[in-house]
Parts: C-alpha cells; sequence; structure tokens
C-alpha cells in the first residue's frame, strides 16, 4: 500500500537544449543568442536539426496491491500531465540571420506544442503462465482535465530588400470543459477591417471561468518477462496505449492568404505633414508588428465539438543479468521507444543493481536518447513492512545560482514510500513487467 500522494512521484523535465544554447556570458551579464557579437556559427552549431523540450509529472495519490484470483492485483489512482515542445533548427536560424543579402528563403516544418493533463484509475493483474514466464495487464480509465495541440505544419518567411512575406500552414486544437471560452474578433467586439477576420481567435479575450472535466479515455498495459535462464531474464512491454475523447473542442486554422509588406507609405516627418498621427513612422512600425501578429493568427473553425486523440504510447525491451559469482549484482539493458508524434524519443540505458544486504539496494545507469547522455542512480530501502526509493535518470554538474542546469535541460526526481504487509512467497511474489534496476 502506498503512502497517500507520496507513494509515487516522477518529476522531470528533458531536452537536447539548455540555458547555455540561448544564453552566453559577456562582460560579466548574460546576452541572449541574439545578440551581435554571439556569433550565428557558434550558435547555431548547438542546435539540433529537431530541438525538444518536454516536461513530465506523474503522481500517485493512492495505491495498493494484493494476492489473488491466480497471480497478484493492483489498484491506483494517479494524476499525470505533461508539455512538449518542437523547434526546428532553421527557426532559430531565422530569428538569428533574419535577411542576410538581397533576399533570404526560410522554410519551417513541424512546429509544435502541446500540453495535457488527466486523471487516471487503474486496475492491474500479473500472474506466472510457465515455471518461466509471467505476463501482466493494467487497465486504465482516463479523465481528462484538458488538452491543447498547436502544429504548424509548413511556415514560409521571405526576406528580401522590395517586399516581406510570410504563409503558414497550421492548426490548433484546444479543450478544457466548458469553463474554457475562446472568443473570436466578432464575438468580442475587437475591431477588423477584412471580413474573413471575423472569426479570428481574440487571445486578449480568453477566459476560464470554472473547472470541469473535458475528455474520458482509457488505455492498457501490456507486459511480460521470461526466465530464459537461471541468471537471464528478458521483457517487454507497451504501455499507454489508449485514447481519450475530448469534448467542448476548439478548432483552429491558419489563414490562406499570404502574408505581405512592401514597405513604408507615405512616411510622414513631422506634425505638419498629412495625417501624421497614422503615417508617422513610430505608428507604421506598430502596425507592422500587429501585422506580423496576424501572419499566424488563427481562425476558429469550430468551438464545442469534439476529437480523439492519442495519448501517446511507450515500448520497451530489456534484459536483466544475475552474476553467478555474486547472486547480489545484476547489469540490466534497457530500450525504449517513446511514440508520439513530433514529441517522440527513443533512449538506451544500460544499469548496474548492487543488493549489498536483503533490505538495501541502489543502482547506477548511463543512458544514451534523443536528450544526449546521462548518468542516473536509484536507492532502495525495503526493511519488512516498509519501502522507500529516490532517485533520478539525470545527474548534472554545472548549475546556475537557482539549481537549473546549465547544459542540456535534462532532470528528473523519482520518490515513493510504501507500506508492505502479511508474507510473500518466492511463487507468489509480484514480479515488475519490466525488470527493477
Amino acid at each position: 500500500m502506498s503512502f497517500p500522494v507520496l507513494g509515487n512521484l516522477s518529476l522531470g523535465f528533458n531536452s537536447n537544449v539548455g540555458l547555455s544554447t540561448f544564453l552566453y556570458p559577456m562582460n560579466g551579464e548574460l546576452a541572449t543568442f541574439m545578440h551581435p557579437d554571439v556569433s550565428a556559427s557558434e550558435f547555431l552549431g548547438k542546435l539540433r536539426n529537431v530541438n525538444h523540450i518536454q516536461q513530465e509529472l506523474d503522481l500517485t495519490i493512492l495505491s495498493f496491491g494484493f494476492r489473488g484470483f491466480g497471480g497478484y492485483n493492483t489498484f491506483s489512482l494517479g494524476v499525470r500531465e505533461n508539455i512538449g515542445m518542437s523547434l526546428p533548427k532553421d527557426l532559430f536560424t531565422f530569428m538569428k540571420l533574419g535577411q542576410d543579402g538581397p533576399t533570404s528563403h526560410y522554410n519551417f516544418k513541424n512546429i509544435g506544442i502541446n500540453a495535457n493533463a488527466m486523471a487516471e484509475v487503474a486496475f492491474g493483474h500479473s500472474r506466472q503462465i510457465l515455471p518461466q514466464l509471467r505476463v501482466g495487464a493494467k487497465l486504465k480509465f482516463l479523465l481528462g482535465v484538458g488538452d491543447a495541440n498547436i502544429r504548424i505544419s509548413d511556415m514560409d518567411v521571405t526576406l528580401g530588400d522590395e517586399k516581406w512575406s510570410v504563409r503558414a500552414d497550421g492548426e490548433m486544437d484546444i479543450c478544457a470543459g466548458d469553463g474554457l471560452k475562446v472568443p473570436t474578433y466578432a464575438e468580442s467586439g475587437k475591431h477588423y477591417d477584412n471580413p474573413d477576420d471575423a472569426n479570428l481567435i481574440d487571445w486578449d479575450g480568453l477566459d476560464y471561468d470554472k473547472f470541469g472535466l473535458s475528455g474520458f479515455g482509457a488505455a492498457i498495459d501490456l507486459g511480460a518477462t521470461y526466465q530464459l535462464h537461471p541468471d537471464l531474464e528478458i521483457s517487454a512491454s507497451v504501455l499507454d496505449l489508449g485514447f481519450v475523447s475530448w469534448s467542448n473542442a476548439v478548432h483552429a486554422k491558419t489563414g490562406t492568404t499570404t502574408w505581405e509588406f512592401d514597405g513604408f507609405k507615405d512616411v510622414a516627418i513631422d506634425k505638419n505633414s498629412p495625417n501624421y498621427e497614422t503615417n508617422k513612422f513610430d505608428q507604421q512600425l506598430e502596425n507592422l508588428g500587429n501585422d506580423l501578429e496576424d501572419a499566424v493568427e488563427f481562425h476558429r473553425l469550430s468551438d464545442g465539438g469534439s476529437r480523439t486523440s492519442g495519448i501517446g504510447a511507450t515500448i520497451t525491451v530489456g534484459a536483466a543479468y544475475t552474476a553467478p559469482f555474486y547472486r547480489g549484482l545484476k547489469g540490466g539493458l534497457l530500450f525504449t521507444q517513446r511514440i508520439d508524434g513530433l514529441h517522440s524519443w527513443t533512449e538506451g540505458r544500460i544499469s548496474a543493481n548492487l543488493i549489498p544486504v536483503s533490505f538495501f539496494d541502489l543502482s547506477v545507469n548511463y543512458a544514451l536518447s534523443t536528450f544526449g547522455s546521462s548518468l542516473g542512480w536509484i536507492i532502495n530501502i525495503h526493511p519488512k513492512g516498509f519501502n522507500l526509493f529516490v532517485g533520478s535518470d539525470f545527474t548534472f554538474y554545472k548549475v546556475t545560482p537557482q539549481f537549473v542546469p546549465v547544459n542540456n535541460l535534462n532532470a528528473n526526481v523519482q520518490f515513493g514510500i510504501n507500506f508492505t504487509f502479511g508474507s510473500k512467497s518466492k511463487k507468489d511474489a509480484l514480479k515488475p513487467l519490466l525488470p527493477s534496476w
């Protein structure tokens, strides 16, 4: 049985970029990558073709397990949320270089921002099928709190001496219950000149006035372990294979026209010039900024509709080998593939697990992944009737005074307190769906 709220906490940040990618020491201060003294080659050389930033929280509020029905059973209640961004390198090239020569053309593909939050009620069961084979499954019922998915599939920007132009092709879906209000220009009374702009989303009028569930869904985890040899066990699993059906959904798309700017017109030099307030340079510059915002504005196409989305599945394959010369030493390999569209990632991890005494074990591991390399660790204290674990998949050595990693923004913590009751025989003891590193 888990300690309420603290039975299993996992909070993490994953990224293949970090503070040192965007901030540079200069004359005793920090300057952004946009500073003219930061060379384009230095900044752009730190970027990948696709740059990921992700944050995840998985919190178990209550869980317990018991033997019965021919195996071992679990129940858990928890919450989970994640935020992900996928940003192509060309986007930062455009920001840094801008117009480089008489004409510069940029094309960005697959810019994505995704966020969701949901509650989860799960029932699990695992059992021994053969002396060497154990299988398990977990059925999850999902209660959606909110979901947002913004994606620019294609964007063209041309900067020239004669004209600037921007064309964007993107979609947006937002769901957060009937308390979310996403008004259009027409609904909020905002001024617009083009009748086609009546359904532009007015972000200034965005409001959320009451909490409510926005979706319902289900998912399943499947896993198995097989003892190939007394010293070698292999495992595989598919996690979070499921969906959420969202209601009160807002769907929007970018406009179909190309935004163009061909220079300032009839700039008013002084107050005696015709239409000074309209044509003065400061006002035209402000109008340009507003027009640039409109270049990638979204038109609301539907409100209060429904949509169905996946929650992102994870596939794992692992192996654990127990040293024949010392049974308290175990080595492991684990391959993980996250399948979540633009926010997918891959990881390979090796580990060494040491059990010096019956109530204490520790593990160290090393991984190569989409987010770079990392060194992790975990400590597990489990005397009779009690279990406490704490660990992290990332160890960082250089941080800011605010304890933020300077290099790749990779940091997480895993923590849990659980209580055990009764005795477990070797035959009936719960074995995890994955090797416990």
